[in-house]
Order: C-alpha cells, then sequence, then structure tokens
C-alpha cells in the first residue's frame, strides 16, 4: 500500500448507523494545502466464500439488497463478529446462510470494502467439497435463495452481468483468473 502525503490533523466521532459507525476526519491536502473535512464509516471486516459441492458446483445466494431495493445473485458471506478471525468468520456466514460447510478451505484475496468512504475490508475464502450439513440460521433481515451452478456456468452469469454486488465481482473474478478459466 502506497504512502500518502496527506496530513491527519484530527478524528471526531460522529453517528452510529447500525453495524456501523461514523468518523469525521479533518486532513490537510497536500496539494493546495487546504484543510478539508471527510466522512469515514468504521465497520467490522467481512467475508464471502467461493463454496465448492462434492460435484463441482458453486453455491450462490439470491437477497434482497435494501440500498437498491433489487435482489441480488452473489457468495455467501457477511461481517464478521467482534474478534472473530477470517477463517471462523466465513465457516459461520457459510453455514448460516446456505447450510453447508466445508473441510477444505483456502485464502483467496482481501479487498477493501470501498475504500473512497469505508475503512472495512472483505476477505474472500474458496472451500472445496462444502455438504450439506445444517439448517440455515438466518438473520432477521436475510430471507436467501440457494443456487448451485457448475464453473463454467459461474463464468457465463460473470459475463453475462448477473452479478451486481461489486464484492461478489471481485471475489468471482479473482477466482476465475487464479483458476486459469477466463482464458
Amino acid at each position: 500500500m502506497e504512502e500518502s502525503n496527506w496530513v491527519h490533523l484530527k478524528s471526531e466521532s460522529g453517528t452510529s448507523i447500525g453495524r456501523f459507525d461514523t468518523r469525521h476526519d479533518s486532513l490537510r491536502n497536500p496539494r493546495n494545502n487546504k484543510e478539508i473535512k471527510v466522512t469515514i464509516i468504521e465497520g467490522r471486516d467481512a467475508v464471502n466464500v467461493v463454496a465448492i459441492t462434492e460435484n463441482k458446483e458453486v453455491l450462490l445466494v439470491r437477497q434482497l439488497r435494501f440500498g437498491t431495493s433489487e435482489m441480488s445473485l452473489e457468495l455467501p458471506g457477511g461481517l464478521m463478529n467482534e474478534g472473530e478471525d477470517q477463517l471462523d468468520g466465513i465457516k459461520r456466514e457459510l453455514q448460516e446462510e446456505t447450510g453447508f460447510t466445508g473441510s477444505s478451505w483456502r485464502y483467496l484475496t482481501t479487498i477493501a470494502s470501498n475504500p473512497v468512504f469505508m475503512n472495512n475490508y472483505v476477505h474472500t475464502w474458496v472451500a472445496t467439497n462444502v455438504q450439506w450439513t445444517n439448517q440455515l440460521n438466518l438473520d432477521e433481515e436475510e430471507d436467501i435463495e440457494i443456487i448451485k451452478v457448475s464453473i463454467p456456468k459461474l463464468k457465463e452469469l460473470l459475463i453475462q452481468g448477473a452479478f451486481t454486488h461489486p464484492h461478489a465481482i471481485s471475489a468471482i473474478t479473482t477466482f476465475l483468473l487464479k483458476s486459469n478459466m477466463l482464458r
């Protein structure tokens, strides 16, 4: 990560907005020496998973995203609990949202959630040989449809623009590239 020449002058706590808090930072722009104030949304890191069944199908979830009021096709995942490590978080999220658990886990990548105004990151893992072992344990605001697709179908859906969530697009693209599927 490249260092910045911006000077951090002060931070002030803002309001809490559910699972996130706000912070207001005063910074000095090195280009023009002007002081600016920016708002940062602070939150816990998130996780998502490319979960592959024994039949080589990838688990996807379809759920309503409140910001756009649209159904979104995505990978299973969500916010990590306070103090939870990545692997424990993604195992929990996969089980809660799909009822599946995995026996083989591999770290894939980490991206900034939205570096424009958020301070958290999204960690992506790959789970292979996942099997249905539990009932769903959905949060109050979740209503999830589970969809299984082959890896070639996953690539086709990506190319068709079926995914609108940037975290899903980034994770699926990285998975396919690292799997040499997009050649």
